[in-house]
């Protein structure tokens, strides 16, 4: 009885991730885009390269990671991504920390949704030992 739970519970998140697989790879998203939401105005740092298929097929992250709205993949192919500045908006208060991002209470603006998402995200990859993710501004903003 209890091999038959932990099949289920591993079967059900290879299907989790096997959807978002499918999704990055199918070609109903960009294989690379740039971060560059234009709610930012003019920015200090250039756009941060992201490679979707990497994070898709190397990482195995599911598209509903980062686009916390989505329910499953066909949300994906029902029509154009949302901004993240369509529900995070930008605010002058913030500052460029994940200690001050991680104490915003209740929907953060859209840098700290960013740097949360993207730092928190590689932080957690090297603790857990799977490679040596960029956590410096300069490693992901390229000049």
């Amino acid at each position: 009885m209890r091999y038959a739970k932990i099949l289920t519970v591993v079967l059900a998140a290879a299907a989790f991730l096997a959807v978002g697989y499918k999704v990055a790879l199918s070609g109903s998203c960009p294989a690379t885009i740039t971060i560059k939401d234009p709610a930012f105005g003019a920015t200090k740092k250039p756009g941060v390269p992201f490679s979707h298929k990497k994070h898709a097929e190397t990482y195995g992250i599911a598209c509903t990671k980062c686009h916390h709205t989505f329910k499953d993949d066909a949300a994906v192919k029902a029509g154009p991504v949302k901004k993240c500045s369509a529900c995070h908006k930008p605010k002058a208060g913030e500052k460029a920390s994940l200690s001050f991002c991680k104490k915003v209470s209740g929907a953060p603006g859209l840098l700290c949704a960013y740097h949360v998402n993207c730092w928190g995200c590689h932080k957690a990859a090297k603790r857990q030992g799977k490679g040596r993710p960029p956590t410096s501004c300069t490693k992901c903003h390229k000049k």
